[in-house]
């Protein structure tokens, strides 16, 4: 444990955005998953609705810095690709 003020402050912060951090990267993962659910029962418009909610979760992931921008390119890309052989 640190002894410096400012330190102690720095660990209680660096514990808050830790945890801000894997409940945003959890709910990304459970909103692709549920896209592909719906791509596996092959229900179009449930895809359709949570394509949009997992590409927006994706840009969102990226504007604050929990994914790579080209990691969250790939992650569109793909499922758009299942999207487009749903159709």
């Amino acid at each position: 444990m640190p002894n410096i003020k400012s330190a102690k402050k720095r660990v209680l912060i660096s514990k808050v955005e830790n945890e801000r951090n894997k409940a945003a990267k959890s709910a990304l993962k459970t909103t692709v998953k549920k896209f592909d659910a719906a791509v596996e029962a092959g229900n179009k418009e449930q895809a359709d609705s949570a394509y949009k909610a997992a590409v927006k979760v994706v840009d969102q992931a990226v504007k604050k810095g929990i994914l790579h921008k080209n990691t969250a390119a790939r992650k569109k890309s793909s499922m758009t690709v299942k999207m487009n052989k749903l159709a």
